[in-house]
């Protein structure tokens, strides 16, 4: 297969991609919002975005390595996508530790990540076809990058809640390891707003 800079193969994988963050961000919202003996079918169509995203991120990875031509470097098309696929292992991380783990209710706050993940998933799917333009995306990088800032915030107070409201320690470690994937999955979306500003730097 041969790909030219106007073909729109990359832009296309790379929107599906974003898409299944959103999917998958929506998914995390209703986890942590359904009683704990409800959330594991919720868990289980987790899984199955996960592995939809692992398929598309192959398709590029395949596509790359067949192409001759790329709109931009292809080394930063493949981080892209990794770095894609990364929030959505965080996730589904999330989702399955939650119902492992048999987390009761949720540390208060745990919402208001889960709803800054949901924000920066509908930004990145928005931007992923705006790299046909990419020096115009600054917009999207300077809000991916305010969006962790405050995920950040709200992860440092959900953490002081669980160290200082006298409960059992074991629960508290394995709540803790939910709310670290959570926080993760806020870092990885800068990570994506990081590639893409990379991108557009080396496209100026």
């Amino acid at each position: 297969m041969r790909l030219t800079p106007r073909d729109n193969r990359f832009f296309e994988l790379l929107t599906q991609a974003a898409t299944n963050l959103v999917t998958g961000a929506k998914l995390l919202s209703e986890l942590v919002a359904a009683p704990p003996g409800e959330r594991g079918p919720i868990a289980a169509r987790m899984h199955e975005i996960e592995n939809a995203g692992d398929d598309v991120t192959h398709e590029i990875m395949l596509t790359l390595n067949t192409s001759f031509i790329t709109p931009f470097d292809r080394q930063d098309i493949g981080i892209l996508a990794a770095r894609l696929d990364d929030v959505l292992d965080e996730m589904d991380e999330a989702a399955d530790l939650a119902v492992l783990y048999q987390i009761g209710d949720f540390p208060p706050g745990v919402e208001k990540l889960v709803e800054l993940l949901c924000r920066a998933a509908d930004l990145t799917a928005g931007a992923m076809p705006g790299l046909r333009k990419v020096t115009e995306l600054a917009p999207f990088w300077r809000e991916a990058n305010s969006i962790e800032d405050e995920a950040d915030g709200v992860y440092r107070r959900l953490l002081a809640y669980l160290f200082n409201n006298g409960a059992d320690p074991l629960t508290v470690l394995k709540t803790k390891e939910v709310i670290d994937r959570l926080e993760s999955a806020a870092d990885s979306f800068e990570h994506v707003a990081d590639v893409v500003q990379t991108i557009a730097v080396k496209e100026s």
